[in-house]
């Protein structure tokens, strides 16, 4: 058992066992009820139910009711999406099919638990992580504080992760699951089917690397997780922007990040690939820079052509109105509602810096489709979210996805993919 479980069992109070019971029963019910119901109404219940289960997971410890959520999804007690997605949140990117631009962000699922049951629940894509070479405890405990009544959440975890080895084993296992049940499917799935999904199943799975706290060389931290973790992701993430690992951040200076990435790229362009070629590199960076640190990352970016950048990791300020709560002096990164205009400006940044060359991913502040719909009208390609899902549940995901397909048919976009940068033409 590792030490978080074991913590998790010696704190598994009576509110713990009341939550994973409200679970069980929900997935109890919910297989009579399926039985002889119409799938997509009875998948439509089985969300909306889940929002019954928020205000008991509201009483636990964060970091408590984050490690039971995780194993909710680990385990299957949580809904599994059976509805397809609306036609036109469909895209692609970097060849890859996307069913829906909403991903989840890298920190639930560092270590790569239950990315089945989390791409069940409807996401386009789940990215793991991040992920240390070695394992790691992270910071001292507490270090992840709700500011609920704004939406947010301080974290200060410090890369706990139990290290690449673990997460690759995992990896590894479910890759071999998907590539058997593929093999022995009764009807041979024709390969533009294949492509919809990625390698861990029905959506696209990224890997985010960090590096060890006392680790001197980063590059070798990060090229390890290169060579151990590239063959499982549909794409590949350098984090070099939280601000809970001393020294990360000054990786994003102009020459520190182009040796990196150099180095990075030269380590994944040596393995053998097949014909589908190398998981996309993305870098992923703060949204607290300088207007003259993000010329200087678009310059990388174009020069070394990145297939990415992930805009952004949590801020180290304290946005308004989250700077007037009790635990804003709090150290550790800020995510959720506060951070969303920060982020989107350093978004709509990047993206006129790199004349909409290469592919972003909006995260920070996302809870509706809205948001969403801002992101990608910005600049992004792609969307993730995190704190929403910790406040609002499961059955946030397909009303995200509801509300973003219904803005882009209200402005005549044919496709996600035409919103992109809409507000720059």
């Amino acid at each position: 058992m590792d030490a978080a479980a074991a913590a998790a069992r010696r704190h598994f109070s009576g509110k713990g066992r009341l939550l994973t019971g409200a679970l069980i029963g929900l997935a109890i019910g919910g297989g009579a009820y399926v039985s002889t119901a119409d799938e997509a109404k009875f998948c439509g219940w089985l969300f909306k139910s889940t929002e019954l289960v928020n205000p008991l997971f509201a009483m636990l410890d964060a970091e408590f009711a984050h490690r039971l959520a995780v194993k909710a999804a680990a385990h299957g007690f949580v809904p599994r999406e059976k509805r397809p997605d609306p036609p036109v949140l469909g895209l692609e990117v970097w060849g890859r099919k996307f069913a829906n631009p909403i991903g989840l962000a890298a920190g639930f699922d560092k270590n790569a638990e239950a990315v089945e049951g989390l791409l069940g629940m409807g996401f386009g894509f789940v990215e793991v992580g991040s992920v240390t070479p070695l394992p790691q405890e992270g910071n001292p405990k507490p270090r992840i504080f709700r500011l609920r009544e704004h939406g947010a959440v301080i974290n200060r975890c410090g890369f706990n992760s139990e290290g690449i080895v673990v997460v690759a084993k995992r990896l590894g296992a479910q890759h071999g699951k998907r590539k058997m049940e593929e093999t022995s499917s009764s009807t041979s799935p024709s390969t533009s089917d294949i492509k919809q999904g990625g390698k861990a199943g029905p959506g696209i799975l990224g890997v985010n690397l960090g590096k060890n706290k006392t680790s001197e060389d980063a590059a070798a931290d990060y090229v390890q997780g290169v060579h151990t973790l590239s063959q499982y992701a549909d794409y590949l993430v350098i984090n070099i922007s939280s601000p809970n690992t001393p020294g990360l951040r000054k990786l994003q200076g102009r020459k520190q990040l182009k040796d990196l990435v150099k180095k990075v790229q030269a380590a994944r362009d040596e393995m053998q690939w097949a014909e589908d070629g190398p998981p996309p590199l993305l870098v992923k960076i703060a949204p607290d820079l300088s207007k003259q640190d993000l010329e200087d990352i678009a310059a990388v970016a174009l020069a070394l052509r990145l297939d990415g950048l992930i805009i952004s990791n949590t801020t180290v300020s304290r946005p308004p109105p989250a700077d007037t709560h009790p635990l804003a002096q709090e150290t550790g990164g800020l995510s959720g509602k506060p951070l969303f205009d920060l982020s989107t400006n350093i978004l709509r940044e990047m993206y006129i810096l790199t004349r909409g060359k290469i592919p972003l991913i909006g995260c920070g502040g996302v809870s509706s489709g809205e948001d969403a719909y801002k992101k990608i009208r910005s600049g992004a390609t792609l969307v993730q979210l995190y704190t929403a899902l910790a406040y609002g549940g499961p059955a946030l995901i397909p009303r995200i996805k509801a509300e973003l397909a219904e803005r882009l048919d209200r402005d005549g976009f044919k496709s996600v993919q035409e919103a992109i940068g809409a507000d720059f033409r």
